[in-house]
């Protein structure tokens, strides 16, 4: 594994106050040791891993991908029920979902408007709001 990107994902890893295991920073440096945003679920991460010739578990990639999303490094975008996407980019953005291959990507921010959003429950308050736009080919 590249030395940088190892350094980048220990550093990451620290500054959310996560132990640099081994693990750990093989897996952050896959998601972001070369700088740029990635949206992975469990089983593509565990297959780049196996690609870099990384010894970790599936059971490990969702450990280590929960306690990313815990420590607010990464976001968790549910697409169908038990089928999540890990995002690394942070700030509220809306994404495109292409139904035949399972593939995510980023939309363009600037072109949503959102007039209003309901009523919150009494007792509640807005976490934050996900936007995934199904697509399918014509």
């Amino acid at each position: 594994m590249n030395k940088d990107a190892e350094l980048r994902g220990t550093r990451w890893l620290t500054q959310a106050g996560l132990r640099p295991t081994r693990q750990r920073v093989a897996l952050a440096a896959l998601l972001i040791g070369d700088g740029k945003n990635r949206h992975v679920t469990a089983e593509s991460l565990h297959a780049a891993a196996s690609d870099a010739g990384e010894s970790v578990s599936l059971a490990t990639v969702y450990n280590t991908l929960n306690s990313f999303c815990t420590a607010g490094l990464i976001h968790e975008i549910s697409v169908h029920g038990a089928r999540s996407y890990f995002d690394t980019r942070l700030d509220d953005h809306p994404h495109f979902y292409w139904e035949e291959d399972g593939r995510m990507a980023d939309a363009p921010v600037e072109d949503l408007e959102i007039a209003r959003l309901p009523e919150l429950p009494e007792g509640t308050e807005l976490s934050r709001v996900d936007i995934v736009i199904r697509l399918k080919r014509t």
